[in-house]
């Protein structure tokens, strides 16, 4: 029984491999979104496997995983900035990664109604409900 603890925690699956050069720039946000982490000297590889690349097979498919991918950039570089609230560049990336998020939210509702029961719309009248639910629309 002892020997096969021994053997567990001797084992390399789970030990950190910091492979990353340091001082290097962050990932976009669609490899920050895949790998789990916007900072290159962060993020280990598991094992030896690679991060999974996303295919979207379509448009709005393509624009649900940048509205994903701005959206995890946005929450990894506020746990950032809660540590470092004076970096400037940060600050500033944060803002462009801000403006791409809504843009890409305000395409997604432009062209496949909404997305979130927040957004914004023109009339007065609350349309949450009233837009068509993805399997009510026409293919």
């Amino acid at each position: 029984m002892y020997n096969d603890y021994y053997n567990y925690l001797n084992n390399n699956y789970n030990l950190p491999i910091y492979n990353q050069p340091k001082g290097k720039s962050l990932f976009n946000p669609y490899q920050g979104f895949i790998r789990g982490n916007m900072f290159p000297d962060l993020y280990n590889f598991y094992k030896n496997e690679k991060p999974y690349n996303l295919n979207p097979g379509n448009e709005q498919a393509e624009i649900l995983t940048n509205i994903d991918a701005y959206g995890f950039a946005l929450n990894d570089l506020k746990l950032y900035l809660d540590i470092h609230p004076d970096d400037k560049n940060c600050i500033n990336l944060y803002n462009e990664y801000v403006n791409e998020y809504k843009r890409n939210i305000i395409e997604y509702t432009r062209k496949y109604g909404s997305i979130e029961s927040n957004t914004l719309n023109d009339s007065s009248k609350w349309s949450w409900v009233s837009d068509p639910w993805p399997w009510q629309e026409e293919k």
